[in-house]
């Protein structure tokens, strides 16, 4: 399910332990992120690749 947020939603969901995944490149994400934020590159998002995250964990992309 995909829902919009703002900023203080997604800081609660945070402090609530949700996995923050960016899907800019690689390089963009070396620039800067969301510290603890995982690098999935949106054109490499896949079964695979999003197999890292926890299924009994909110997810935000972003």
């Amino acid at each position: 399910m995909v829902t919009d947020i703002d900023r203080q939603t997604l800081l609660e969901l945070i402090d609530a332990g949700a996995q923050i995944v960016d899907v800019l490149p690689d390089r963009e994400f070396n620039n800067g992120h969301i510290p603890g934020a995982v690098n999935i590159p949106l054109k490499t998002l896949t079964t695979e690749t999003v197999s890292i995250l926890r299924r009994d964990k909110p997810v935000v992309v972003y």
